[in-house]
């Protein structure tokens, strides 16, 4: 089964978005900047994981295809 990309990258999101709020909290940062900083990084990691796990899905994908046609090649070869 493929990943699904959606529910991934929000995770993904959501983790960094805390994750870099956090460490600006440590830095002391202002709470406007800190915000906007985790918000952009956020966004960001959006982006990177949703492109990631498609491309993960389409090495998939090719893989379960190559599996099938190898497949169907060998039963082909025997009967």
């Amino acid at each position: 089964m493929l990943i699904h990309t959606r529910p991934v990258a929000i995770t993904a999101a959501v983790i960094s978005f805390f994750a870099v709020s956090l460490v600006g909290m440590f830095m002391g940062l202002d709470p406007f900047i800190c915000c906007k900083r985790a918000f952009l990084g956020a966004a960001l990691f959006y982006i990177v994981t949703a492109i990631v796990v498609s491309i993960i899905n389409a090495i998939l994908t090719s893989a379960i295809i190559d599996h099938h046609i190898n497949k169907q090649k060998e039963t082909d070869r025997v009967g």
